[in-house]
């Protein structure tokens, strides 16, 4: 008896206009975005997309509503109801049965092995549950507001009563949805992250070299370099790999790293880390990288390892750690993360580097990735240099919210496409993705070379918000070749399909989304810093790169 009551108060109080939006929703949340998504994801977004259909279904009857149209009467809002539910079920079987054609729309440019099911029936159960539980919340608020309007309506007149009423429980969520009670806690997280880095062992001992960061006569400590920092320093290639590919002399690269608890400060970090390269001579290679590590202190080794191999060894390298959170977690909430290290980092070393004379000194280069392409973007303004310019960048993944890449491809050239612009002369700044579009016919570098390396597929890059109202450039014709055909826009959904897909960024195979691959960075480098090897010899280097990535 309880089950039937709970199914007809059901029936009686959901909305015909919100079912049939909300699985509208559902079947746009099933066609492809960026990324490949498995049942579990899939079924996630498509409950929440149905439930903010549903939502705005509400939101249109209580707009009919207060225009004071007519409605059908209660025998034909039965009917209305019934026929609602039967197209609603169709469309969600003629989607569902679609499914897994979309995502194999995608894997199969991916180079993904193709799915023979979609999974229809888990993906209904949990996007069932997922919007029963958006709903729940939904009533949350309601229940928040009437009880807040009708407090206040003891002590105010009934329409200011229900403007705070809904106030309080609008301030309540979004303080604890995005607010300053999750940016506490993102804080927090910060933290604890911190402590379980110190308490986590790993089997790396410190360096035996003196010249080597973490050593006996380092400046910085070995167990305070974090994880990351200690990966860092301890997996590069040594001087006997890189003679062993290059078949004559080579250095030993020179890697300096300072972790997040090798100093209080952002200030007094970076000061460590200038102070240990001029212990190990790293302004006495013919190049120096400044690095701006992603959200965890990680720094790409497919990025810096092809690098070392460039150089014969005679490189070096500093970065220093701002954070324990993953990228794409701080980039959403708090996007200037690691601005602040970053530029106290640029600035000790450049303030040396233009101490030191001109013909004796390394070429000095930037490099980021991800939350670190944003945050060295940010490390100097253009006037800062303009008197004794850096000789380039590489920034790889840059986030959507880079200003500096913001500006330049709102003012590409016309008729290159977003995902690939196309700058002016292409003197100062250049942009590649899977096949290098580097070599541009007639374009000469000028004397700060800047090369952003991004993938049409890498949601990081190519998230916008205005997605949710319009259909983001990218998605025009030509799309990049690792972007679905079958992609298309729609209003609000695309925008959630594009915030899943920030999440799952790194879930692709290499050479797709935001996972960069050292074939694609070699050619980035070879451009910024003019490496001068033979053609032979780069294939040569990016074939034992990608031996390297199937044999790990």
């Amino acid at each position: 008896m309880l089950l039937q009551r709970w199914l007809i108060r059901l029936w009686q109080s959901y909305s015909a206009v919100g079912l049939l939006a909300g699985t509208l929703f559902f079947a746009a949340s099933l066609t492809p975005s960026l990324l490949p998504r498995n049942f579990v994801t899939q079924g996630v977004l498509s409950g929440v997309s149905m439930a903010v259909g549903y939502g705005l279904g509400l939101l249109a009857l209580l707009l009919w509503d207060y225009m004071e149209l007519p409605k059908p009467r209660e025998r034909a809002g039965r009917t209305v109801k019934i026929v609602a539910a039967l197209v609603c079920a169709v469309i969600v079987l003629t989607f569902l049965w679609r499914a897994a054609e979309w995502q194999n729309s995608i894997r199969l440019l991916m180079q993904l092995p193709p799915v023979d099911s979609a999974h229809p029936t888990k993906v209904g159960l949990i996007g069932l549950v997922t919007f029963i539980v958006l709903v729940a919340l939904a009533r949350l608020f309601g229940l928040i507001y009437r009880r807040a309007s009708r407090f206040t309506g003891r002590y105010v007149p009934r329409r200011v009563s229900n403007v705070v009423g809904f106030a309080i429980a609008a301030i309540l969520f979004v303080t604890i949805a995005n607010g300053v009670i999750f940016r506490f806690a993102l804080h927090m997280a910060d933290s604890s992250y911190k402590r379980l880095d110190a308490l986590i062992e790993d089997d790396l001992p410190p360096p035996g070299a003196p010249n080597k960061t973490g050593s006996q006569a380092s400046l910085l400590r070995w167990d305070e370099l974090g994880r990351t920092g200690r990966n860092y320093i301890a997996k590069g290639p040594t001087r006997q790999d890189i003679e062993s590919f290059l078949h004559r002399d080579a250095m030993e690269p020179i890697r300096v790293y300072a972790g997040l608890r090798s100093a209080e400060t952002p200030q007094e970090r970076a000061k460590l880390a200038l102070e240990e390269l001029k212990r190990v001579g790293g302004f006495e290679r013919s190049a120096l990288v400044v690095i701006t590590p992603t959200g965890t202190g990680w720094i790409d080794p497919e990025a810096v390892d092809p690098l070392e191999y460039l150089h014969g060894g005679d490189i070096a390298s500093v970065g220093v750690q701002y954070s324990y959170l993953a990228s794409w977690l701080a980039l959403l909430v708090e996007p200037d993360y690691g601005t602040e290290t970053s530029r106290a980092l640029f600035h000790e070393v450049y303030d040396y580097w233009t101490t030191l004379p001109k013909d004796q000194r390394p070429k000095l280069y930037l490099y980021g990735l991800s939350l670190g392409a944003l945050s060295s973007t940010q490390s100097s303004e253009l006037f800062e240099v303009l008197a004794d310019p850096y000789d380039g960048a590489l920034w790889a993944g840059p986030p959507y919210s880079t200003r500096m890449w913001r500006s330049i491809t709102a003012d590409r050239n016309p008729g290159s496409p977003e995902w690939l612009p196309k700058f002016r002369d292409g003197s100062y700044v250049r942009f590649t993705a899977q096949k290098n579009a580097l070599d541009i016919p007639g374009a000469h570098w000028g004397p700060m070379r800047v090369v952003f390396l991004q993938y049409a597929s890498d949601p990081i890059t190519f998230f916008q918000y205005s997605a949710g109202y319009r259909a983001p450039d990218w998605m025009h014709d030509p799309r990049g070749p690792d972007v679905s055909p079958q992609l298309g826009w729609y209003p609000i959904v695309t925008l959630l399909q594009l915030t899943l897909d920030v999440a799952m960024a790194t879930t692709t195979p290499m050479g797709y989304g935001h996972v960069y691959a050292p074939e694609h960075y070699i050619d980035a480098w070879v451009a910024v810093m003019n490496v001068q090897w033979p053609q032979e010899e780069i294939d040569r280097l990016k074939a034992f790169f990608e031996q390297r990535r199937h044999e790990q």
